[in-house]
């Protein structure tokens, strides 16, 4: 009977160069994600990682036939449960090294760029969860309210490729449905990420943005939409050295001119109309209440034409254009919640009640995305992040039979070395033959099987 082999090394071709060329274990260690006995947790990283790409999820996988070769399930739950793994130190380390390596391969003249959003983290059929929270769905039109968390995210990106960089599953002090689970250890970073949910968006984003920059994370601009653009948060945002771009709305924010404190409504009939500048209507340098000098250019509205839009940047040498297109970049962070969503299966992989596994698993996915990015990068791949995922589940299953294959040709080989030399030359020189007829996706998963003459 052919045993089944590690998974480490039933990874695919391309992740298992990735996981060695990105270094995650090493990162895994920098952040004190260690344990001293039993699996390791680089080991019980890869088994969560790789999860997806068998498309099963970790109760499917333990069940199965194969249950055999993988640890316990409580094994796996303590790994993800555990409070004093500093999850956000390894994302950091991770993310910031494999954004130097992406900027290697962008030029200088592109403009790097940091996007802040927030997403919906559903968890409409739990009771119990941990810091579970009544939220508002901001962004969807029926104007719901829903179970879970809001999931603050900041990213990086160059305009082609977004990496995550860190994130916080918001609860709130108002509406939370349970509160922090009194036997956690207040001095472990389990319980410093607790005490965060409860505070507000505006207070964690310049944090955020400063852990970033000490990475050596470099970028030019803050890119927000309406929910963020408030002018405190401005400000405190231009005080770290970047300026930010983001879209505005009608609200009580004022900005001076001449003397005169107007609305946004009231900017709009005071700014100067641009001619010759399809779907840019009007532009104007101003300063806000809080002293911050601004640029606010007036856009069409693609989806109702008789309203306008404004975008806010706080470089006031940029030109409208340019203002326009750089903040079309911000587009890249609506795409990577979509892509955890819909194909690495957040916030549906794993079930617990522990607000530590949904921690650990949220930073599991991001560092799915985070390793398909750079191969899609590193290759300069045609294919979308979509399809390069489907394209490695199909190679994980295609590893089984390579890897039984490769088993039975080495049985064959411990066989020929208790016969005579005439009958193994000619049996070696058969094998030789057949193996180099195989076509080349075959012999791609099988690069060991090359049998001396």
């Amino acid at each position: 009977m052919i045993k089944e082999k590690h998974l480490s090394e039933q990874l695919p071709n391309e992740l298992s160069a990735v996981f060695s060329e990105l270094q995650v274990s090493k990162h895994l260690r920098r952040a004190g994600i260690r344990k001293s006995f039993g699996f390791s947790c680089a080991y019980l990283f890869q088994l969560v990682f790789c999860l997806i790409f068998h498309q099963k999820n970790w109760f499917a996988l333990v069940t199965s036939k194969k249950n055999d070769c993988f640890p316990g399930k409580d094994t796996v739950y303590r790994f993800l449960n555990h409070s004093k793994f500093a999850w956000r130190k390894f994302l950091l380390h991770f993310s910031a090294a494999t954004i130097q390596k992406v900027s290697v391969l962008t030029s200088k003249d592109r403009p790097k760029v940091l996007i802040i959003d927030d997403s919906t983290f559903d968890r409409n059929r739990s009771k119990n969860v941990e810091l579970l929270a009544r939220c508002f769905d901001h962004a969807s039109l029926k104007m719901r309210f829903y179970k879970g968390f809001r999931m603050l995210t900041l990213g990086w990106s160059d305009g082609h490729t977004f990496m995550p960089i860190d994130f916080s599953l918001l609860s709130s002090k108002t509406s939370s449905i349970n509160g922090i689970n009194e036997e956690v250890d207040k001095r472990c970073s389990g319980y410093k990420r607790r005490t965060e949910a409860l505070q507000s968006a505006p207070d964690q984003i310049p944090a955020m943005i400063e852990r970033a920059l000490s990475k050596g994370i470099e970028a030019s601009y803050v890119l927000m939409d309406t929910w963020f653009t408030q002018q405190p948060l401005i400000k405190a945002i231009v005080e770290q050295g970047l300026d930010v771009i983001g879209m505005v709305k009608n609200a009580k924010q004022r900005y001076n001119v001449n003397g005169q404190m107007l609305s946004l409504k009231q900017l709009y009939r005071s700014a100067t109309p641009l001619q010759g500048k399809k779907g840019l209507l009007r532009s104007i340098t101003t300063t806000m209440a809080n002293g911050v000098p601004v640029k606010v250019v007036f856009v069409q509205n693609r989806n109702k034409k008789s309203e306008w839009l404004a975008i806010l940047s706080t470089d006031c040498t940029l030109s409208e254009q340019e203002i326009v297109r750089i903040y079309g970049i911000r587009w890249d962070i609506e795409v990577f919640f979509k892509t955890t969503k819909s194909l690495l299966r957040l916030q549906k992989e794993f079930q617990g009640r522990s607000y530590d596994l949904l921690i650990s698993h949220t930073t599991i996915v991001f560092t799915r995305y985070i390793v398909l990015s750079w191969q899609n990068r590193c290759h300069t791949d045609e294919r979308t992040l979509g399809g390069l995922f489907y394209d490695l589940c199909d190679e994980v299953n295609e590893l089984d039979w390579a890897v039984a294959l490769q088993q039975l040709i080495e049985l064959l080989q411990d066989v020929l070395k208790k016969t005579n030399k005439q009958t193994q030359k000619l049996l070696k020189n058969q094998l030789s033959h057949w193996i180099a007829g195989l076509p080349s996706y075959i012999s791609a998963y099988l690069p060991n099987l090359v049998c001396e003459s």
